[in-house]
């Protein structure tokens, strides 16, 4: 997921996958136009009973050595199973095969799942029930239920060279940033990417964001930058940093999609939480399209306030013919199909039953969705970050959703052991 933060929680802290996302941070667009407010967060209702599982019962496996928050449970325990068309998921998960297939265990059921050509409904229910083994996932303390935040894929208005319009710069990685890993050292560390610059022997800390915008506005302070595009509104680029991937409508109306390609190593830090702290803002105008408003009517304390957060993503160019944004597992999102975990607790790649709730609203939301992304602010074993999509209409849901969730992960039954075969993606820490 990177920086990424979900649009709600820029109120409150490091919250979006993602695109934050490890890698994902996460980003902007033609301004969605967010709802109120969240109220307190809607309790997933309680599961009816379920509906006797089309597969035997069988003796359940042990739960995974290095993922003991999964928990292995029978289909009929999974909430809401038989209430989602599961077959709209299978672009998504046919996605995740094109990483997954390389793995030993996946092999079989992505092998499989290539041969069905437009499966329908029965046919892909019936594929996850007979070579899949449900798990329920738990948070540290026990509990089944979680916070379920929301992320999308925004639109910033741009162009490919400096205007007197396009001012602000979408800078690639720099040369001189250096990533350390120290897992090979300290695995307990597994997670966790030093970045910095090398000053003579020693590394250092990288530049932060007040650094790299005065380097920007001419001021020599070491840093050289390489802009791979300039955007018209500081703040759409400062989302669009939190989101970790979106698109740039160039003047002629055509769109570069650019994805997360590093971070500069400093923790990100809540601009909303800033304001509302200072008294400039109340909590529940502390969204996306509140600090927008209050940075077009303060122009002159802008500036200040973006600098307070020190993290500074780095974007790459992507291809446009893509189906959608990369997520960390490095296949294309899928919007309503697609969220962001934390790969410490969630096989990064494996399919995932999400039972949550809209965004401000107790309507159910319950969907086989596919782990494909990660971000920064999305931790524990009962988190997810939900993909809305593109546009305005996505960013708009993703910037009101806040609910309480569960989740059931999905693994072949043909892994020798679940916990060997997750792809630790590079850390966005």
């Amino acid at each position: 997921m990177l920086l990424r933060a979900s649009p709600w929680l820029f109120a409150l802290s490091l919250s979006a996958c993602g695109m934050l996302p490890a890698e994902k941070p996460p980003a902007p667009v033609p301004a969605p136009v967010p709802a109120p407010a969240p109220p307190t967060p809607v309790p997933v209702p309680p599961a009816p009973e379920p509906a006797p599982s089309a597969v035997p019962p069988a003796p359940l496996p042990a739960p995974a050595a290095a993922y003991p928050a999964l928990k292995p449970v029978g289909w009929a325990a999974i909430a809401f199973w038989q209430d989602d068309t599961v077959s709209e998921s299978w672009n998504a998960f046919l996605q995740s095969c094109t990483t997954l297939i390389q793995r030993s265990g996946w092999q079989p059921v992505c092998a499989k799942a290539a041969t069905m050509a437009a499966p329908d409904e029965a046919a892909v229910r019936t594929f996850f029930e007979r070579r899949f083994q449900p798990y329920q996932s738990t948070a540290d303390d026990g509990s089944v239920e979680g916070l379920v935040t929301g992320y999308y894929e925004p639109l910033l208005k741009g162009d490919r060279v400096r205007t007197e319009r396009a001012r602000y710069p979408l800078y690639a990685a720099p040369d001189d940033l250096i990533s350390v890993d120290l897992a090979s050292v300290y695995p307990e560390l597994k997670n966790l990417r030093l970045r910095g610059r090398l000053a003579g022997n020693r590394v250092v800390p990288y530049s932060t964001r007040k650094d790299i915008e005065d380097a920007a506005n001419g001021k020599a302070n070491g840093f050289k930058g390489k802009p791979i595009a300039w955007a018209e509104d500081p703040v759409d680029l400062f989302f669009l940093q939190i989101q970790g991937s979106g698109r740039i409508e160039l003047p002629d109306g055509s769109h570069l999609r650019v994805g997360y390609a590093d971070q500069n190593g400093h923790p990100y830090q809540s601009i909303g939480k800033l304001l509302v702290e200072r008294g400039e803002l109340k909590l529940e105008q502390a969204s996306m399209q509140g600090i927008k408003d209050w940075g077009a009517q303060n122009p002159d304390k802008l500036p200040e306030l973006l600098a307070s957060n020190p993290s500074f993503v780095f974007f790459r160019p992507l291809p446009n013919g893509l189906a959608g944004p990369l997520g960390a597992l490095g296949v294309p999102l899928t919007g309503g199909r697609s969220i962001a975990v934390d790969p410490r607790f969630i096989p990064l790649g494996a399919p995932v039953f999400l039972a949550t709730t809209q965004p401000n609203s107790a309507r159910p939301l319950n969907r086989l969705v596919m782990a494909q992304d990660t971000g920064s602010a999305i931790r524990g074993g009962v988190r997810a970050d939900f993909f809305w999509g593109f546009g305005a209409e996505a960013g708009e849901l993703a910037g009101r959703m806040k609910q309480r969730g569960r989740m059931w992960v999905l693994l072949p039954k043909t892994l020798p052991d679940p916990a060997s075969t997750p792809h630790r993606p590079p850390s966005r820490n």
